[in-house]
């Protein structure tokens, strides 16, 4: 996949989620959209968010779950981006509204005391830097049609 490929992916997704219109699983669109592409993709709009003012809060590890990992028939987690609009503290409303085909899932959400270095981090680095965990209940959204996902539409969503 080149460049501007990756580029009309990263748009597609981001009219999907301005319009409220799911889109094409992408890896149907693009049928060579590796799992460098959709990190490729989720770089481009992360770029885009964080130029209209979106504020970067942490980061989201995903498909932990041995069972969801096989599932969508893959065997590593994904990572993406949380802003600040993602985020909602115990009381605050949600936007329903503004979600597209949200579910509801129990997780784990770990405060940083300090940020990590990046890429390739240990173990013992993450608990250095891990100041306390608490439960978290993660709202999750698709931006691909009827949730007809696999790892690189997670990853570029």
């Amino acid at each position: 996949m080149n460049m501007q490929d990756q580029k009309t992916a990263a748009e597609l997704l981001w009219q999907a989620a301005n319009g409220g219109q799911a889109i094409a699983p992408l890896r149907e669109q693009f049928p060579h959209f590796t799992n460098e592409d959709a990190y490729a993709v989720q770089e481009l709009n992360t770029r885009r968010q964080l130029d209209a003012g979106a504020r970067l809060v942490g980061r989201k590890v995903g498909l932990t779950a041995r069972s969801v990992q096989q599932q969508l028939g893959v065997d590593q987690p994904d990572f993406g981006m949380l802003f600040a609009h993602m985020a909602h503290a115990d009381g605050d409303p949600i936007p329903w509204r503004k979600l597209m085909q949200p579910k509801v899932e129990a997780e784990v959400a770990l405060v940083l005391e300090h940020d990590l270095p990046e890429p390739g981090i240990t173990v013992a680095q993450m608990l250095r830097a891990t100041a306390f965990a608490l439960p978290a209940i993660e709202v999750v959204g698709s931006r691909i049609a009827d949730w007809n996902i696999r790892f690189v539409d997670t990853v570029a969503d």
